[in-house]
Protein backbone atom coordinates (compact mmCIF):
# COMPACT_ATOMS: atom_id res chain seq x y z
CA UNK A 1 0.00 0.00 0.00
CA UNK A 2 1.94 3.52 -1.40
CA UNK A 3 0.06 5.56 1.76
CA UNK A 4 1.81 2.53 4.26
CA UNK A 5 5.38 2.56 2.35
CA UNK A 6 5.17 6.10 2.56
CA UNK A 7 4.49 6.31 6.19
CA UNK A 8 7.57 4.06 6.97
CA UNK A 9 9.97 5.67 4.57
CA UNK A 10 9.44 8.64 6.83
CA UNK A 11 10.09 7.13 9.97
CA UNK A 12 12.80 5.14 8.45
CA UNK A 13 14.75 9.05 7.74
CA UNK A 14 17.87 9.57 9.34
CA UNK A 15 15.99 12.73 10.51
CA UNK A 16 13.50 11.43 12.10
CA UNK A 17 12.17 10.98 15.43
CA UNK A 18 11.51 6.74 15.34
CA UNK A 19 15.56 7.02 14.14
CA UNK A 20 16.44 9.24 17.09
CA UNK A 21 14.51 7.75 19.64
CA UNK A 22 16.14 4.80 19.37
CA UNK A 23 19.56 5.83 19.21
CA UNK A 24 18.67 7.44 22.69
CA UNK A 25 17.38 4.34 23.92
CA UNK A 26 20.72 2.39 22.59
CA UNK A 27 23.37 5.08 24.00
CA UNK A 28 22.03 5.29 27.00
CA UNK A 29 21.32 1.27 28.02
CA UNK A 30 23.56 0.18 25.22
CA UNK A 31 26.97 -1.23 25.63
CA UNK A 32 29.78 0.24 24.53
CA UNK A 33 30.48 -2.12 21.96
CA UNK A 34 26.65 -1.58 20.75
CA UNK A 35 27.20 2.22 20.49
CA UNK A 36 30.54 1.64 18.82
CA UNK A 37 29.71 -0.68 16.04
CA UNK A 38 26.14 -0.45 15.50
CA UNK A 39 25.49 3.02 14.18
CA UNK A 40 27.58 2.70 11.15
CA UNK A 41 25.42 -0.83 9.79
CA UNK A 42 22.29 0.82 10.94
CA UNK A 43 23.43 3.71 8.73
CA UNK A 44 24.28 1.41 5.75
CA UNK A 45 21.10 -0.52 6.63
CA UNK A 46 18.84 2.88 6.18
CA UNK A 47 20.69 3.79 2.90
CA UNK A 48 19.63 0.83 1.64
CA UNK A 49 15.76 1.31 2.39
CA UNK A 50 15.64 5.18 1.56
CA UNK A 51 16.55 5.13 -2.65
CA UNK A 52 15.74 8.94 -2.81
CA UNK A 53 18.28 10.15 -0.64
CA UNK A 54 20.95 7.44 -1.74
CA UNK A 55 20.56 8.93 -5.04
CA UNK A 56 21.23 12.71 -3.91
CA UNK A 57 24.62 11.47 -1.82
CA UNK A 58 25.19 9.64 -4.67
CA UNK A 59 24.92 12.96 -6.89
CA UNK A 60 27.01 15.09 -4.38
CA UNK A 61 29.65 13.00 -4.28
CA UNK A 62 29.59 12.95 -8.24
CA UNK A 63 29.72 16.90 -8.08
CA UNK A 64 32.86 16.80 -5.52
CA UNK A 65 34.74 13.70 -7.35
CA UNK A 66 33.82 13.60 -10.32
CA UNK A 67 32.05 10.62 -12.46
CA UNK A 68 33.00 7.11 -11.01
CA UNK A 69 32.03 3.16 -11.46
CA UNK A 70 28.39 2.57 -10.16
CA UNK A 71 31.00 0.02 -7.17
CA UNK A 72 32.51 2.85 -6.13
CA UNK A 73 29.64 5.46 -5.96
CA UNK A 74 28.25 2.60 -4.07
CA UNK A 75 30.56 2.33 -1.33
CA UNK A 76 30.98 5.75 -1.14
CA UNK A 77 27.68 6.69 -0.21
CA UNK A 78 27.72 3.81 2.35
CA UNK A 79 30.49 5.10 3.98
CA UNK A 80 28.20 8.98 3.81
CA UNK A 81 25.37 7.39 6.03
CA UNK A 82 27.94 5.14 7.81
CA UNK A 83 29.37 7.77 9.34
CA UNK A 84 26.45 9.79 9.49
CA UNK A 85 24.96 7.04 12.41
CA UNK A 86 28.09 7.50 14.23
CA UNK A 87 28.08 11.45 14.28
CA UNK A 88 24.61 11.43 15.43
CA UNK A 89 25.18 8.62 17.80
CA UNK A 90 28.00 10.21 19.18
CA UNK A 91 26.42 13.29 19.83
CA UNK A 92 23.38 11.88 21.76
CA UNK A 93 26.14 9.52 23.72
CA UNK A 94 27.88 12.74 24.91
CA UNK A 95 24.79 14.24 26.15
CA UNK A 96 23.88 10.70 28.00
CA UNK A 97 25.62 11.26 31.31
CA UNK A 98 27.51 8.28 30.88
CA UNK A 99 30.90 9.83 31.08
CA UNK A 100 32.57 9.79 27.37
CA UNK A 101 34.25 13.35 26.34
CA UNK A 102 35.40 13.99 22.59
CA UNK A 103 38.73 14.00 22.11
CA UNK A 104 39.65 17.10 19.67
CA UNK A 105 42.12 18.24 17.11
CA UNK A 106 42.37 21.21 15.45
CA UNK A 107 44.24 22.85 12.41
CA UNK A 108 44.73 26.78 11.48
CA UNK A 109 43.47 27.64 14.93
CA UNK A 110 45.55 30.43 15.00
CA UNK A 111 42.71 31.89 12.00
CA UNK A 112 40.41 31.63 15.27
CA UNK A 113 42.35 33.55 17.46
CA UNK A 114 43.84 36.32 15.59
CA UNK A 115 39.63 37.04 14.83
CA UNK A 116 39.06 36.68 18.84
CA UNK A 117 41.86 39.57 19.31
CA UNK A 118 39.89 42.47 17.45
CA UNK A 119 37.24 41.63 19.96
CA UNK A 120 34.07 42.00 17.68
CA UNK A 121 32.90 38.37 18.23
CA UNK A 122 33.26 35.52 15.75
CA UNK A 123 30.75 34.46 12.90
CA UNK A 124 31.83 30.98 12.61
CA UNK A 125 30.37 29.63 8.97
CA UNK A 126 30.35 25.40 8.31
CA UNK A 127 28.66 22.80 7.27
CA UNK A 128 26.46 19.35 7.41
CA UNK A 129 29.72 17.50 8.09
CA UNK A 130 30.89 14.86 10.26
CA UNK A 131 30.76 16.04 13.95
CA UNK A 132 28.89 19.17 12.51
CA UNK A 133 25.77 18.09 15.13
CA UNK A 134 28.59 18.53 18.44
CA UNK A 135 30.14 21.59 16.80
CA UNK A 136 30.13 23.41 20.46
CA UNK A 137 31.56 20.80 22.04
CA UNK A 138 34.35 20.63 19.10
CA UNK A 139 35.00 24.12 18.54
CA UNK A 140 35.68 24.49 22.05
CA UNK A 141 39.14 23.46 20.91
CA UNK A 142 39.28 27.03 19.30
CA UNK A 143 36.42 28.48 21.50
CA UNK A 144 35.75 26.99 25.56
CA UNK A 145 33.22 29.33 25.81
CA UNK A 146 31.29 28.01 23.91
CA UNK A 147 29.13 28.72 20.51
CA UNK A 148 25.67 30.02 19.51
CA UNK A 149 24.44 27.46 16.85
CA UNK A 150 22.00 29.13 14.16
CA UNK A 151 19.81 26.37 12.46
CA UNK A 152 17.15 25.81 10.01
CA UNK A 153 14.34 23.80 11.40
CA UNK A 154 14.52 20.11 11.04
CA UNK A 155 11.38 18.85 9.09
CA UNK A 156 10.63 16.65 11.89
CA UNK A 157 9.56 18.57 15.56
CA UNK A 158 9.94 15.64 17.35
CA UNK A 159 13.08 14.65 15.91
CA UNK A 160 14.51 18.20 16.38
CA UNK A 161 13.19 18.55 20.10
CA UNK A 162 15.73 15.63 20.97
CA UNK A 163 18.33 16.73 19.20
CA UNK A 164 17.97 20.36 20.79
CA UNK A 165 17.82 18.91 24.02
CA UNK A 166 21.12 17.06 23.57
CA UNK A 167 22.49 20.06 22.19
CA UNK A 168 21.76 22.25 25.49
CA UNK A 169 22.99 19.83 27.67
CA UNK A 170 26.52 20.07 26.04
CA UNK A 171 26.16 24.06 26.75
CA UNK A 172 25.50 24.87 23.51
CA UNK A 173 22.85 27.58 22.75
CA UNK A 174 20.24 26.59 19.77
CA UNK A 175 18.61 30.05 18.04
CA UNK A 176 16.26 28.57 14.74
CA UNK A 177 15.79 30.72 12.11
CA UNK A 178 14.24 30.79 8.97
CA UNK A 179 10.64 31.36 10.08
CA UNK A 180 10.69 35.12 10.55
CA UNK A 181 12.36 38.48 9.66
CA UNK A 182 13.68 38.72 13.41
CA UNK A 183 14.79 35.24 13.92
CA UNK A 184 18.82 36.87 13.41
CA UNK A 185 18.23 39.27 16.42
CA UNK A 186 19.44 37.06 19.33
CA UNK A 187 22.46 35.96 17.20
CA UNK A 188 23.40 40.00 16.28
CA UNK A 189 23.24 40.80 20.28
CA UNK A 190 25.78 37.46 20.40
CA UNK A 191 28.26 39.09 18.22
CA UNK A 192 28.00 42.71 20.26
CA UNK A 193 28.72 41.11 23.31
CA UNK A 194 31.88 39.54 21.56
CA UNK A 195 30.60 35.81 21.38
CA UNK A 196 30.65 33.77 18.74
CA UNK A 197 27.99 32.69 16.28
CA UNK A 198 28.29 29.44 14.07
CA UNK A 199 26.18 29.06 11.09
CA UNK A 200 25.56 26.84 8.01
CA UNK A 201 26.57 27.16 4.58
CA UNK A 202 24.97 24.07 2.63
CA UNK A 203 21.30 24.99 3.67
CA UNK A 204 19.38 28.47 2.66
CA UNK A 205 16.17 28.37 4.83
CA UNK A 206 12.81 29.67 3.55
CA UNK A 207 13.38 33.53 3.38
CA UNK A 208 16.76 34.12 3.65
CA UNK A 209 18.66 35.84 0.75
CA UNK A 210 20.81 33.96 -1.22
CA UNK A 211 24.04 35.01 -3.53
CA UNK A 212 25.06 33.02 -6.51
CA UNK A 213 28.08 31.73 -6.81
CA UNK A 214 30.24 28.72 -8.31
CA UNK A 215 30.53 26.01 -6.11
CA UNK A 216 31.78 22.16 -7.47
CA UNK A 217 31.90 23.75 -10.85
CA UNK A 218 28.38 25.05 -10.88
CA UNK A 219 26.04 27.71 -10.30
CA UNK A 220 25.12 27.23 -6.21
CA UNK A 221 23.22 29.63 -3.65
CA UNK A 222 25.10 31.03 -0.57
CA UNK A 223 22.79 32.44 2.12
CA UNK A 224 23.26 36.23 2.65
CA UNK A 225 22.81 35.85 6.38
CA UNK A 226 26.44 35.32 7.45
CA UNK A 227 27.32 37.89 5.42
CA UNK A 228 24.41 40.71 6.64
CA UNK A 229 25.18 39.69 10.10
CA UNK A 230 28.71 40.49 9.63
CA UNK A 231 28.32 43.97 8.34
CA UNK A 232 26.15 44.67 10.67
CA UNK A 233 28.19 43.48 13.78
CA UNK A 234 31.55 43.97 12.60
CA UNK A 235 32.54 40.44 13.23
CA UNK A 236 34.73 38.42 11.02
CA UNK A 237 33.42 35.14 8.92
CA UNK A 238 35.49 32.35 10.10
CA UNK A 239 35.42 28.77 7.80
CA UNK A 240 35.31 26.23 10.34
CA UNK A 241 34.15 22.86 9.07
CA UNK A 242 34.51 19.67 10.97
CA UNK A 243 35.17 15.78 10.44
CA UNK A 244 35.26 12.62 12.06
CA UNK A 245 38.52 11.09 12.67
CA UNK A 246 37.26 7.98 14.73
CA UNK A 247 34.70 7.22 17.73
CA UNK A 248 34.46 10.06 19.57
CA UNK A 249 37.30 11.56 17.77
CA UNK A 250 37.07 14.46 15.69
CA UNK A 251 38.93 17.25 13.56
CA UNK A 252 37.93 20.87 13.59
CA UNK A 253 39.81 23.05 10.02
CA UNK A 254 39.64 26.45 10.19
CA UNK A 255 40.19 28.70 6.98
CA UNK A 256 41.53 32.24 6.96
CA UNK A 257 38.98 34.92 8.04
CA UNK A 258 37.05 36.77 5.65
CA UNK A 259 36.61 41.07 6.75
CA UNK A 260 33.63 43.56 5.46
CA UNK A 261 33.45 46.60 6.50
CA UNK A 262 30.08 48.30 7.74
CA UNK A 263 29.02 49.38 4.56
CA UNK A 264 30.08 46.49 2.21
CA UNK A 265 29.35 47.07 -1.96
CA UNK A 266 27.85 44.91 -3.72
CA UNK A 267 31.25 43.87 -5.46
CA UNK A 268 32.29 43.00 -1.97
CA UNK A 269 29.24 40.78 -0.36
CA UNK A 270 29.70 38.58 -3.99
CA UNK A 271 33.59 38.74 -2.67
CA UNK A 272 32.43 37.31 0.60
CA UNK A 273 30.16 34.75 -0.75
CA UNK A 274 32.37 33.70 -2.86
CA UNK A 275 35.74 32.75 -0.51
CA UNK A 276 33.01 31.23 1.99
CA UNK A 277 31.84 28.48 -0.25
CA UNK A 278 35.36 28.24 -2.24
CA UNK A 279 36.54 27.51 2.05
CA UNK A 280 34.34 24.88 1.87
CA UNK A 281 34.71 23.39 -1.63
CA UNK A 282 38.28 22.52 -0.55
CA UNK A 283 37.14 20.80 2.71
CA UNK A 284 34.15 19.25 0.63
CA UNK A 285 36.87 17.66 -1.59
CA UNK A 286 39.29 16.47 0.60
CA UNK A 287 36.50 14.48 2.99
CA UNK A 288 33.45 14.27 0.15
CA UNK A 289 32.13 11.09 2.27
CA UNK A 290 31.77 13.42 5.25
CA UNK A 291 29.38 15.68 3.76
CA UNK A 292 25.52 15.15 4.80
CA UNK A 293 23.70 17.01 2.17
CA UNK A 294 20.70 14.95 2.29
CA UNK A 295 18.08 17.66 1.17
CA UNK A 296 16.85 18.13 -2.54
CA UNK A 297 18.94 21.69 -3.05
CA UNK A 298 21.49 21.29 -5.30
CA UNK A 299 22.89 23.73 -8.50
CA UNK A 300 20.63 26.19 -9.54
CA UNK A 301 20.21 28.03 -13.17
CA UNK A 302 21.74 31.28 -13.83
CA UNK A 303 18.89 34.28 -12.77
CA UNK A 304 17.07 35.08 -15.91
CA UNK A 305 18.20 38.82 -14.28
CA UNK A 306 21.92 38.19 -14.18
CA UNK A 307 21.82 39.65 -10.86
CA UNK A 308 23.43 37.07 -8.44
CA UNK A 309 20.88 38.43 -5.47
CA UNK A 310 17.81 36.09 -4.51
CA UNK A 311 15.46 38.07 -2.93
CA UNK A 312 13.69 36.42 0.17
Amino acid sequence: MPGLRGALLSRLRPDSAFWRRALTAGVTRGPEPWVRHSPPVFGVLFAAALPELRRRVEENLRRVRGPRSRVADALDSAAVFATYGSCITEALLLASGRGYKVERRSRGVEHYRACAAAGRGVLIVTAHTGGWDIAGQILGVVHPEGVMLAMQRERDAEARAIQDAARQRDGVQVVHIGDGPLDALPLLKHLQRGGVVAMQLDRVPPGMRSREVTFLGARWRAPEGPIALAAMSGAPILPVFTHRLGFLEYEAVVAPPIWLPRRPTEEERDRAAAEMMAAMERFVRAHPTQWFHFTGEGPVAPAESGSPRDGG
